[in-house]
């Protein structure tokens, strides 16, 4: 039998091996709950209805006071109108948040993985909510569309790059 030998090139030491990511939901909370039905208020509207549902969601993060703790906070905002007239037919905002210990994750990345994957892990719950309380509040359940978290992220760092251009062309014109 001959003997084999291994003719590869040794691998190259990996440059700074960076530790796994490692995340952990900690908490969820409801911060604040509304639900406001128009319809009950004021009278069913006039005609066929036809509900145009608008979904806006904003997002916040911050670190706690313990090492690689954060808090994530996703605020929704689903109003419902009557498409022919534009009359509300009801209101639900909903503010959650996640607690989330993470490990690993490099300093340059943490914000857009506080933005992106901490909010993409509690949507499921959050769909859930907002469904149960449209239906609870006598209308058909709402179950939202996924949101992409990574285009609104995308998104805010436009309108944050264009507000700064705008500051930054108010405060050049201040000066000459």
């Amino acid at each position: 039998m001959a003997d084999e030998t291994n003719n590869a090139a040794p691998a190259e030491p990996q440059a700074a091996a960076q530790p796994p990511v490692k995340m952990q939901i900690l908490a969820q909370f409801i911060r604040d709950l509304s639900f406001e039905n128009v319809v009950a208020q004021k009278g069913a509207p006039a005609g066929e209805v036809q509900p145009e549902i608008s979904v806006q969601v904003s997002l916040d993060a911050r670190k706690r006071g313990t090492e690689s703790h954060y808090e994530v906070l996703s605020k929704f905002k689903v109003t419902s109108v009557n498409g022919p007239d534009k009359q509300p037919l009801f209101l639900a905002e909903l503010d959650y948040g996640g607690v989330f210990a993470i490990e690993g994750v490099p300093e340059d990345q943490l914000h857009p993985f506080l933005m992106i994957e901490c909010p993409r892990m509690l949507f499921p719950f959050v769909r859930r909510i907002i469904s149960d309380v449209t239906r609870d509040g006598g209308f058909p359940p709402f179950n939202m569309e996924p949101v992409d978290f990574v285009a609104l992220y995308r998104q805010e760092l436009t309108r944050r790059a264009q507000a700064q251009a705008a500051q930054a062309q108010a405060e050049g014109q201040k000066l000459s």
